[in-house]
């Protein structure tokens, strides 16, 4: 990691950062690759990272219609944890997390990666009932969980309405002390250098428009940089895979939904953890700039574009002020919305699609960014052997018509779980 002292760091802010080396190459598109990845956010970059680390293939293209981190990689609440419901979404997650803890190290980047902790709140005995069902759970499965008292809740986050009288008044939580948050940009960027490094091609400002067919099998795509050929190509384009499948004639079981977040003006620390509502769909952590962050229920309507609903907004600063009172003296910051792939059974799908040589790594729901540095590796896995990993192969496309649907119903506090 290239390194500046103070009095360089403050010539390069004078200058402009005129003298700062790129972090990654911005190379022209080669006429063919071994494999082309669609998308520059975090599952498309991590995915060729891994694809030139682990399994030498470092004739990759990422294409990248914008600029790298510009998707929902940036559009996030950057929660990282692994307390799922399904079986295979908790085997996956874990894979995830444990690749959270060593990633900054590996890429030799700072993806402030903070362990703080991850706590679903319960609002009644049914709640803390099934807080204990899903902690047993966990524990089988070898994954940290630990039951809280209201009393344990309250010495962790103060900050919290404990009162009886509190509009969701808080019988308890479940923790899980691995989980925590991560910066979503310098996941992109770190991926995007140290896979560049590794001499594959980053390539941003190039729209994917169709693909190139050898009969029934996909041998590249074209672009508005050209037609580039390549031995597989994989999507990896979060809230835009129905779009991408659909210029090959797919329809996949996915709609796009917004997901909207915003942030308060910065204050002194007063939350040291991640806090999400087992009853209502709120989710709240404190950034390393002191801004409150804030998430909850998508806006439940399909949509592309990424400017959200203002009443979704009102809803969820109100869930939040009942959690928080003291939210109530802030002002919001900005706010933003993510397109997210939501599957049919709220889980991700990664697997061939019916094209030769087109594979699809997409539907992640609410859960994409945690997932960043597992998909990556079990994507590079697919697409460097064309056969899933076993921790991946539960994912694949075919089990919507096999009826062999993981349904976490959002495996956060979501709608269903009311």
């Amino acid at each position: 990691m290239t390194r500046f002292s103070a009095l360089g760091l403050l010539r390069a802010g004078l200058t402009g950062q005129k003298r700062w080396p790129r972090h990654w190459r911005d190379p022209e598109p080669a006429k063919a690759y071994d494999v082309v990845i669609i998308g520059g956010g975090g599952h498309g970059l991590a995915t060729a990272y891994y694809l030139a680390k682990v399994h030498g293939v470092t004739s990759v293209a990422v294409l990248e219609k914008a600029w790298i981190g510009g998707g929902n990689t940036g559009r996030n609440t950057t929660i990282v944890r692994s307390n799922y419901r399904q079986p295979q979404l908790q085997r996956l997650l874990e894979f995830s997390l444990k690749t959270w803890e060593t990633l900054s190290d590996d890429l030799n980047y700072n993806v402030m990666f903070s362990q703080r902790g991850a706590v679903f709140l319960g609002h009644s005995d049914a709640d803390m009932t099934r807080l204990a069902e899903r902690g047993d759970a966990l524990r089988c499965a070898g994954i940290d969980a630990e039951l809280m008292s209201r009393q344990e809740v309250g010495r962790l986050a103060p900050c919290l309405d404990l009162s009886p009288t509190a509009r969701f008044p808080i019988h308890g939580g479940l923790i899980q002390k691995r989980g925590g948050t991560a910066r979503h940009d310098a996941v992109a960027w770190g991926y995007a250098r140290a896979a560049d490094a590794l001499g594959v091609d980053v390539i941003q400002n190039c729209e994917m428009t169709g693909f190139l067919m050898d009969g029934e099998r996909v041998a590249g795509v074209k672009t508005s940089r050209g037609d580039i050929g390549a031995g597989r190509v994989g999507i990896c384009v979060a809230g835009n895979s129905g779009v991408v499948a659909g210029l090959a004639g797919l329809k996949l079981p996915i709609e796009s939904h917004l997901l909207q977040a915003f942030v308060s003006e910065p204050v002194k620390p007063m939350l040291d953890t991640v806090i999400m509502s087992q009853s209502i769909h709120a989710y709240i952590s404190q950034s390393d700039k002191g801004e409150m962050v804030v998430g909850g229920d998508p806006d439940h309507y399909p949509t592309y574009s990424q400017r959200g609903s203002p009443h979704r907004i009102e809803d969820v600063a109100a869930q939040a002020i009942s959690l928080i009172p003291a939210m109530s003296r802030l002002r919001m910051l900005r706010a933003w919305a993510g397109t997210t792939d939501m599957s049919f059974d709220g889980s991700p799908i990664i697997g061939p699609t019916p094209l030769d040589g087109l594979y699809l790594n997409g539907g992640w729901c609410y859960g994409g960014f945690k997932a960043t540095p597992g998909s990556g590796r079990l994507y590079a896995h697919l697409l460097a052997t064309g056969e899933s990993h076993d921790i991946a192969a539960p994912f694949s496309l075919d089990r919507f018509a096999r009826g062999a649907t993981i349904d976490e119903a959002g495996a956060g506090p979501a709608p269903q779980d009311r």
